[in-house]
Parts: C-alpha cells; structure tokens; sequence
C-alpha cells in the first residue's frame, strides 16, 4: 500500500503569518513514519510564500492556495489546499453531518453542539434554526428540490423539514433505536432510513405511514446508499407486490453499511438480499460509483471497491491510515474520503 504524506495543523493558518511552521509526517505501512516540517520565510517579489522544508522532504509549486510537497524516500507527494472559505460562527461544537442543495445555495448542517441548522453556502450566513429532535440529530440531507430537508436523530424518529420557513412537516415513527442515516429514493416521495435497531426502512411521504422493513439484520445498520442496479443483477422477486405508494424502488439496490464488519446489497423492491461482504472492521458508510461498482469505508481505515456481480474478493482495498473512514462521496472520476484523524 502507498505511503501517506500528512501536514499534521492547519497548515493554511500555520504560514499566513510572515514566519511560521506547521509540521509533516510520512507513513509508509510496515516502516518508521519520517517527521519533518514546513517553514514559510516571508513572501517572494510575486507575493507567492516562500516555503522551505526540512530535511527528507521537498517543496515543489506553490501558489497562494496549495503547496505540494514530496518525500523522496518514499517516492510519494501530495498537493495540500488551502480551504476556499472557512465559517466558523455556524456552530460552537463539532459538526457531524451536512449537505448543501442542488442549485448550491444553501447548506444543512448538524453538530455536538446538538443544533441543526440551514445557512447560506455563499457566506455562511445563518437562515434557519430546526428544532424539533430529543437528543443528537445525526443526519440531514435537502430532497432533491433543494427546498426540503429530511433528517433523523438518536430519539428514533425521521422528520421531515420546510427549508423555506423551519416548519416540521412530516414525523416518522416506527424505529427502536437512533436513525443513523437516510436516503431519498428518486425524487422524494418515499425516503429509507437505517437505525441501531438493526432494520433498514422504507417510508411513504405523503402518507407519513412506513412501507415496509427493507431488512432486519440483527446488527445496528450505519449507513445506506440507493442506487440503481446493473440489469444482470438478480434483484431477486417480491413476495407479494408492491404497495401502490411504493414509488421509484424497481430495480434498485440498498446498500448497507453494518456494526457487524458486514456490507450488505437487498433489492429495494423485492426485500431479497443479493450479496453478503465481510471486511475486517465495521462498516461505518457506503456509496455508489457506477451502477456496478460501490465503495465502502471501515472503523478501522479501509477503503473497499466492489463489484456488485462478484463480491468474492475486492477490486482493491485502499489503506491510507487506520483512522476511521466516516464518509465517501463520489466525485468525478474518483471520490472523496472523510477520516476520523
């Protein structure tokens, strides 16, 4: 596996000043991690910082927004960016969640601080405070309108927001344990949940009623994707049909992320499980990459790439630290990973 060149602070805030340090690490598994830093010494005649490294390492380009940095040792550099913008007045703890709407204007957003709240995503600038959970909200997404938000919390329930003016619109019930994540089946008339109780579950919008449970796997379920399936993927039958509320679910695979170190795919539609993976740490989220091909993300650090077809053995593992991956988000022809480091 590739070695990993960290800037171990805030390296955008460390060398804004006329002098400062912030500090390096390299880990390649199975050897020492090399320790270093990066100086910045004032700014050049192009006003560009002038930044130097300590030994073992090497700056390359660097402009007002990035640096890339590289480690000969171990044949491997990394090109640090600084943050677009920064809000930091949104909330006062930790924010565990967020989303931003489709059009891109506003962001939802969820925190330790045990508030929920919809900004401006240009300025950050607070529009709504959503009130209405018992505890921790640990999840929240905008429907694909971008003028509703769907969240659920550790009091069991799913509820349903107005973007527009913080109204609770809809409160679903049914679950034992904290919703730990959702997902929303093509335009939103029906949304799915996973909780702690170990069941995945399918509700009616315009009902407020629940469709039915997708599974019931015994182990706390910590996050789901929707996607569409390849069409040589055996979805498997319903065993009776589908309520007429039941909306979008047709060849559709869910995927989920489980406490038990289990990834599993159940076909929306039928209820019937179509593979079992076993990874080496719990499942903490998952995504889809293709119709074919998923991504899932383990406690213990691990990043695996399988093909929906045959979930044998992995296309690859990917192994960057041993923190824990926390999110994946599909990007262009890659994706982005979250970690608890």
């Amino acid at each position: 596996m590739a070695a990993t060149l960290r800037i171990q602070s805030d390296w955008s805030r460390a060398l804004s000043r006329d002098e400062g340090e912030a500090w390096l690490s390299c880990r390649s598994p199975g050897k020492p991690t090399l320790y270093g830093s990066v100086t910045r010494r004032g700014l050049g005649s192009d006003g560009v910082p002038d930044i130097v490294a300590s030994e073992g390492f090497v700056v390359g380009e660097v402009t007002k927004k990035s640096i890339l940095i590289s480690c000969p040792h171990e044949n491997v550099s990394t090109k640090f960016l600084a943050p677009y913008t920064s809000f930091c007045r949104i909330h006062q703890k930790s924010i565990t969640c967020l989303d931003v709407s489709s059009g891109g204007g506003l962001g939802v957003s969820t925190s330790t601080d045990g508030t929920m709240k919809i900004w401006q995503a240009a300025n950050g600038e607070i529009r709504r405070l959503l009130e209405g959970h018992v505890y921790d909200v640990n999840c929240c997404r905008f429907f694909p309108s971008g003028l509703v938000v769907l969240s659920g919390g550790m009091d069991a329930q799913l509820k349903i927001w107005s973007a527009e003016d913080a109204s609770c619109v809809v409160t679903f019930k049914g679950h034992k344990g904290g919703i730990l994540d959702t997902a929303i089946v093509e335009r939103g008339r029906n949304v799915l949940s996973c909780s702690r109780d170990g069941t995945a579950r399918l509700w009616d919008c315009g009902k407020s009623a629940c469709l039915g449970i997708i599974t019931d796997c015994g182990s706390p379920i910590n996050g789901i994707a929707v996607g569409t399936a390849d069409n040589s993927l055996n979805l498997g039958t319903p065993e009776k049909p589908p309520s007429e509320r039941e909306v979008g679910t047709e060849g559709k695979i869910l995927l989920l992320a489980r406490e038990d170190k289990k990834l599993q795919g159940v076909g929306l539609q039928s209820r019937q499980p179509v593979f079992l993976f076993v990874g080496s740490d719990a499942f903490n989220c998952c995504t889809f990459l293709s119709s074919t091909y998923v991504l899932a993300g383990t406690q213990d650090g691990n990043i695996y790439q399988l093909d929906v077809r045959n979930t044998n053995s992995p296309i690859q593992v990917i192994h960057r630290s041993g923190a824990p991956v926390l999110s994946l988000l599909p990007h262009r022809d890659g994706f982005i990973a979250s970690q608890g480091n």
